[in-house]
């Protein structure tokens, strides 16, 4: 190796980042814990706590509480106040943390980069040889907490700001129409739409079977599975039954055919439907995705997306981060004329398309 000079300044700001980072790896286990065992929820309730009345109200080890706390205030997750020796939470950090139904509850998603960590091997062999990993090889965990990541921001959104984007959709859906969710994973946005537009009906399709039964129990739990239908089918091969809007949710860049799953959706829309895609917000060219957004989407198309899509037959892999421009050429490829993002997130590019 060429010897260079280095800049300590510029080291030491670098290995900060760096520890900073690995700090946050170890804090995802203890947000995780701390959701599972219903430590963030009692200091939601009853907070300030110390660590024996958290313990307590959370029916865990006071020992094991005392250094979980210590964590979380060491990381800024928890208040602490040193007079009282007590642990709380803000309405912020309670709304992040402690409450499920928040459009902005995080920690399910840290089932993720478990799921990641566990598929080490694997990724190691796909990145040598050039391999695929389908979804339903991975560790169970990656299902769940992508649908985790996803839910409540559906939720927030897809019927109060992403259904009326589209022109003329929601009169559709209230009228009644069918109704296609392509790639459904666990169901969340079939159940969602079937709850508020109850004179319509709505199909699911995807090629896991866990996310298929996933997608069925929360129907029947949401009292709409009189009106839902979920198949293990893939994208090109599902019945076209005219349908008035067709949907894909954060799972066109996991297909190993985007092209021809689009091309199938087109053929069994109804002369006057929809196209609704939401995918990984992202812009266009590399440089303006150097973001945290970009770092996470980056990295999960590298282990999940592209391996899937790879697995899938990788006729074209779009990745996580394809951006509007790319999915707009794919659109036109599959015979979609008039394309238009009409509505973003920090997260999702919203995409509406017709023929």
């Amino acid at each position: 190796m060429t010897t260079k000079t280095v800049d300590e300044t510029a080291l030491n700001a670098f290995l900060l980042k760096a520890v900073d980072d690995l700090g946050a790896g170890y804090l995802g286990v203890m947000v995780s814990l701390g959701a599972r065992l219903g430590l963030y929820q009692a200091l939601a309730e009853a907070g300030p706590l110390t660590s024996q009345e958290l313990a307590d109200r959370a029916d865990c080890s006071e020992r094991y509480v005392r250094d979980w706390a210590a964590s979380q205030a060491a990381a800024g997750y928890v208040a602490y106040d040193p007079a009282a020796r007590t642990f709380s939470l803000s309405p912020e950090q309670a709304m992040v943390l402690a409450d499920e139904d928040s459009p902005v509850y995080l920690p399910a998603a840290w089932n993720t980069p478990a799921a990641m960590w566990s598929d080490e091997a694997k990724a190691l062999h796909a990145f040598r040889t050039g391999a695929g990993i389908a979804w339903g090889d991975h560790d169970p965990r990656l299902a769940h907490g992508t649908a985790a990541f996803y839910r409540n921001g559906y939720r927030a959104n897809l019927v109060s700001q992403w259904l009326p984007a589209l022109e003329g959709v929601v009169e559709r859906l209230e009228r009644g129409t069918s109704v296609a969710d392509v790639g459904v994973g666990h169901g969340h946005t079939t159940v969602l739409m079937a709850q508020a537009f109850p004179n319509s009906r709505f199909f699911g399709y995807d090629t896991h079977a866990p996310s298929i039964s996933e997608s069925r129990r929360n129907a029947r739990e949401a009292g709409v599975e009189a009106r839902t239908i979920f198949e293990q089918v893939s994208a090109t091969e599902y019945q076209a039954l005219e349908f008035g809007l067709i949907t894909f949710f954060d799972a066109l860049h996991d297909m190993g055919d985007p092209v021809g799953a689009l091309r199938h959706a087109e053929s069994a829309l109804a002369p006057d439907g929809t196209l609704l895609l939401v995918e990984p917000n992202a812009a266009d060219r590399l440089e303006d995705n150097l973001n945290i957004v970009g770092q996470t989407y980056y990295a999960a198309s590298s282990m999940i997306c592209t391996a899937h899509a790879i697995a899938d037959g990788g006729e074209l892999v779009l990745g996580a981060q394809a951006g509007p421009e790319r999915l707009t050429a794919v659109l036109g490829q599959a015979g979609f004329s008039r394309v238009r993002v009409v509505a973003e997130t920090p997260f999702n590019l919203i995409i509406e398309a017709r023929r």
